[in-house]
């Protein structure tokens, strides 16, 4: 019986609520396991312990869980990767913050080396996985069910495939084509999506135009504000918008190369929108501007010119790469594959492409440096007798007047990468910052520019990496030979690969043996010069200065023959801090004066208070002898005081004693007020608070008179209201609350 696709098939299991058995599809949310996949991060920068403990923890987390996937069976595979969002989100991060092969090689730690390069090759597996809808004949699903899986659960969209062609086209370009053309083969509407992503793609460069201070002709032409500025150039941006716009633009060109490369059926799309002349457009405007600015900036440190003018190289070879790819596939392929009778279209294609970008001249010189031009119109005229003459005359002549003035010959930039300078980026090349770009201005060769192979001399680790990538492919070969190889053709390994299968590789590496182990090469750089400590240049570096002072050299401890005398008698301690305190006229010698000697100076008395020498004591005081009188009456005495007088007067004395006291003692401010007067106040107060209230409470009433003497009206009403409203307050309802419950029967009469 033939197997069934997964999307026929019924699997019958046990309810575990119900127990019962029941039917499901082989796709349903129920038979995803519950697993949660964390975010990659790139790697960190630094060597950092923690960031790096991080970067390995999180790392393999999500190496274990992909290396977990892609071992389930066929069945839950698919509902793990169709019902399962934080998979989807996991992979969607490490394509965007994976790192690019032009990134920076950051001096990483040996174990995250290991770690993202088996990271890359389980995400790599995983989309492969999740590309392919058939594995075997008894696994497989319905192909057009297939394309609508992948199409509306999102598993691949343009982005997520620009990324991985990027990510993984170096390598891996056979199966990466495989994967990409299964997906567009079984889901068309890609092709729609594709279409409909080439204006943003085209935005890019209008952006980075912009961000320049220029204008394509094809770009939306909106009316400028009179308030915007309009002197925004690429000379005088600030560095680090400057770096972003270079790598902005050698990620989009590097992205769109490996795509193009991979996938080559996608031309027909790229130039429906014109964009062989939009590509060319911006290169000739961008181009030149973003070189001039990097090489008359003035740096801090080399190294990032060196990565500038290396970025900005890169791109420009790319671009002309991709102009290259879509000619080759649009024009020139199909005149090769197709009869005589139908290759009129493919012609007329070719030459109108190139009478649309003459007029770009310094695009056309570095595409005829790396592409001559010459070359496929002579392919064109071995194709079609019928070739328009007068057109292809026109097209080279404007090719060869875009040399004119330049001082290079073409075709050496392929062969002679060490001769090469770009494509005309490096003619009058010395920077106007001589001596401090002399350094970086040594660097060109390295970075050449679009033409010059390669374009940054590989070594260290990255050497070693290619030269393993041939080798596990060819074991049989020496690394002398493949790295002879990887020099020739510009540390190209897929290049190397196929021509040494194919056995097309250059007459003298053909001659070469072929086990011919790689010989390590001596550091050019002495080890003096080269070293780098704390004590570089000090006043003792041998290496550094002729003449150093001996004298301050001292081996071992200094040791002084100290004795008790000497310590007694070293007064450095007294002398300094003698000099110290006499800044303060705190210690003073005591001088000897001759006999007659006049004092110079006079001596401080510390015992003398003049706090109260300004103040004129007794200035206001009475002069009058009657001083005492003025001060107090005069007071008979008591046994002068005639009897009539004694008693009464003292009384009136004391009143008039007792009216001052209490004079004195309302206006006096007393800190600590007696509580007594305090109180008495504030029921002053609350009482004049009750009365205007109209609240009259009068506690007499209830108080009343004495037992047996009779109580008034006033006292009874009072008594009577006070056991009428007690309840209403504290615990005085319980004989209420008693009777209620006598009532109910609750206590026993």
């Amino acid at each position: 019986m033939p197997a069934l696709p997964l999307d026929e098939l019924q699997l019958t299991e046990k309810d575990p609520k119900t127990g019962k058995l029941r039917t499901l599809p082989a796709l349903h949310p129920e038979i995803k396991a519950d697993r949660s996949f964390v975010l990659y991060k790139p790697p960190p920068a630094i060597r950092d312990p923690a960031l790096v403990e991080e970067f390995l923890e999180r790392a393999k987390f999500i190496a274990d869980d992909l290396n977990w996937l892609l071992a389930l069976p066929h069945d839950k595979f698919w509902c793990q990767v169709i019902f399962d969002e934080t998979l989807q989100k996991c992979l969607d991060s490490y394509l965007r913050s994976a790192p690019r092969k032009f990134d920076m090689l950051w001096d990483c730690h040996p174990e995250v080396n290991e770690l993202q390069k088996s990271l890359h090759r389980s995400v790599f597996l995983t989309f492969l996985r999740m590309s392919t809808h058939k594995e075997s004949k008894d696994h497989f699903i319905t192909p057009s069910v297939f394309g609508k899986i992948i199409y509306n659960n999102f598993l691949f969209d343009i982005p997520k495939i620009l990324d991985l062609c990027v990510l993984f086209g170096k390598g891996n370009g056979l199966l990466l084509q495989k994967m990409i053309g299964n997906i567009f083969t079984q889901q068309p509407s890609y092709f729609s999506d594709l279409d409909e992503t080439l204006p943003t793609v085209l935005q890019v460069f209008n952006n980075i135009l912009h961000k320049c201070g220029l204008q394509c002709e094809g770009a939306s032409a909106e009316p400028q504000k009179l308030e915007e500025k309009v002197s925004v150039t690429a000379g005088n941006l600030p560095l680090q918008e400057l770096k972003d716009i270079v790598l902005y633009l050698c990620d989009t060109c590097t992205t769109l190369w490996a795509f193009l490369d991979v996938f080559p059926l996608a031309c027909q799309t790229f130039q429906k929108h014109e964009f062989c002349y939009r590509l060319a457009a911006f290169y000739e405007l961008a181009i030149p501007e973003l070189e001039s600015a990097i090489k008359k900036r003035h740096y801090e440190d080399n190294s990032v010119f060196a990565d500038l003018w290396r970025r900005i190289s890169h791109s420009r070879k790319k671009m002309l790469e991709v102009f290259h790819i879509l000619i080759n596939q649009v024009c020139l392929q199909p005149i090769l594959e197709s009869s005589c009778e139908n290759i009129q279209p493919f012609i007329e294609e070719f030459l109108q492409i190139f009478t649309s970008v003459l007029q770009e001249r310094r695009f056309l010189r570095d595409y005829d440096e790396l592409f001559p031009v010459e070359d496929d119109v002579s392919l064109l005229q071995q194709a079609s007798s019928a070739l328009d003459e007068t057109r292809t005359a026109y097209i080279l002549q404007a090719v060869e007047s875009a040399w004119e003035g330049v001082d290079r010959k073409k075709g050496q930039a392929v062969k002679d990468p060490a001769a090469s300078k770009g494509a005309s980026a490096i003619v009058e090349s010395t920077p106007e910052n001589g001596q401090d770009l002399g350094a970086a201005c040594a660097l060109e060769d390295e970075c050449a520019g679009a033409a010059a192979a390669p374009i940054a001399r590989v070594s260290g680790v990255e050497l070693d990496s290619l030269i393993s990538q041939v080798k596990d492919l060819l074991p049989d070969l020496g690394e002398g030979f493949i790295l002879a190889c990887l020099e020739e053709y510009g540390y190209d390994t897929e290049q190397v690969i196929n021509n040494i299968l194919e056995d097309k590789l250059v007459p003298h590496l053909d001659k070469l043996d072929r086990r011919m182990q790689r010989q390590l090469k001596p550091d050019p750089t002495p080890l003096v010069s080269s070293r780098y400590n704390v004590f570089q240049n000090d006043e003792f570096d041998v290496f550094s200065r002729d003449a150093v002072d001996v004298s301050r050299i001292q081996k071992g401890k200094r040791r002084e023959q100290d004795t008790t005398r000497s310590l007694v008698n070293d007064k450095r301690l007294v002398r300094e801090q003698r000099q110290r305190y006499s800044q303060y006229s705190v210690v003073l010698d005591e001088l000897p004066l001759e006999p007659g000697a006049a004092h110079d100076y006079e001596d401080y008395e510390d015992e003398y208070d003049d706090t109260y020498d300004g103040n004129q004591v007794g200035a206001n005081d009475a002069d009058s002898d009657d001083e005492l009188i003025s001060r107090r009456p005069f007071t008979i005495p008591q046994v002068l005081r005639p009897k009539g007088q004694e008693e009464g007067q003292e009384t009136e004395e004391e009143d008039e004693e007792e009216e001052e006291e209490a004079e004195k003692e309302r206006t006096k401010d007393h800190f600590v007020q007696d509580p007594a007067v305090l109180r008495e106040r504030a029921e002053a107060r609350r009482q004049a608070f009750l009365a205007r209230k109209g609240h009259k409470h009068d506690s007499s009433a209830v108080v009343g008179n004495a037992k047996g003497h009779g109580q008034s009206r006033d006292t009874v009403q009072e008594r009577r209201r006070k056991e009428a409203n007690k309840s209403t307050r504290a615990n005085h309802n319980r004989r209420a609350m008693a009777d209620r419950k006598r009532s109910k029967g609750m206590i026993p009469s």
